[in-house]
């Protein structure tokens, strides 16, 4: 039985990772959880200058998950490269840098920052923030932009890029398949949908910046299904991400393509829920007889 995947050229001991921005950089969970038995800590948004965020307040909880509006508060990655990853260097995790801009140019300043930085093993392209030269529109929404972008970062990246796609488009194959022709190693799927909630007694919204990322368990079967399509679409790996909070969600998300998945919302209820995972994917694979993911990936019955 083999818990260990490669991806793009890269060893991971497991497939399952924590997904950016609901794990903090890695050392803030060491205390509670053996980073030694996570696959990957894809670690908070990174921009090229660090960033407060938005004014809270910037989460609230909801039925069966939580919204927020952070708005990707970091320290920037100089600090990064300094503080972090000489740090999180002794673990066997591998380390994922999720990176983003307002505009093409910052992308890329971070990219370069990264590039033959030991310690990274992977960046993570954080395609749903704003394109301010394009009035405001998300790259991650418009094909044509998505594959302008992960081109013009490809072209100063030396570590493989995933390319972490956003539900909320009108065909998310589309853009998939644009990203792929512009030679994005792998795909993560998805990113938080957009929402919102309303103080009825102050009629005011919840959120100080009105709208938020919905995550959490309510947005599993919407992500199963649009990785079951991208992974279909494409020949690149697909990442899994959406609600997952157990073992059986992972599976789900394996039958549907998935390569490896990645742990949100979990983490703040259940720090361990990444260790719960890897030990219940362990049984179930002795139970079914499965000697890799890949095998999995292959059993479903459409």
């Amino acid at each position: 039985m083999m818990l260990k995947v490669k991806l793009f050229g890269v060893e991971f001991e497991n497939p399952v990772w924590t997904a950016s921005g609901t794990f903090g950089f890695g050392l803030e969970y060491a205390p509670y959880v053996d980073l030694n038995r996570v696959g990957a800590v894809c670690v908070k948004g990174l921009s090229i200058k660090p960033r407060e965020g938005n004014e809270p307040p910037r989460i609230w909880e909801t039925p069966c998950g939580m919204l927020n509006a952070i708005g990707l508060q970091n320290p920037g990655v100089e600090y990064f490269l300094r503080e972090i990853v000489p740090k999180l260097k002794k673990y066997k995790c591998r380390v994922i840098a999720n990176i983003y801009g307002s505009i093409v140019e910052e992308y890329v300043a971070v990219a370069k920052e990264i590039s033959g930085a030991e310690g990274v093993d992977a960046v993570e392209l954080n395609i749903s923030c704003p394109n301010v030269k394009k009035g405001g529109l998300a790259f991650g929404v418009d094909p044509v932009e998505a594959a302008r972008l992960t081109e013009e970062v490809k072209k100063v990246l030396d570590k493989p890029l995933i390319v972490k796609l956003s539900p909320n488009v009108t065909d998310i194959v589309e853009v998939a398949k644009a990203i792929e022709s512009a030679g994005a190693d792998a795909l993560s799927a998805i990113n938080t949908l957009l929402g919102m909630a309303i103080d009825i007694r102050k009629k005011k919204p919840r959120l100080k910046n009105k709208f938020g990322g919905l995550s959490g368990p309510a947005i599993k079967p919407v992500a199963v299904r649009m990785v079951y399509q991208v992974s279909r679409a494409v020949k690149i790996p697909v990442i899994g991400i959406g609600g997952i909070s157990t073992w059986e969600d992972a599976i789900e998300f394996f039958l549907a393509g998935a390569k490896a998945v990645q742990v949100g919302t979990a983490n703040f209820f259940n720090s361990k829920a990444v260790e719960e995972i890897v030990e219940g994917i362990e049984k179930y694979m002795r139970e079914e007889g499965f000697n890799s993911i890949g095998e999995i990936n292959e059993a479903l019955k459409d």
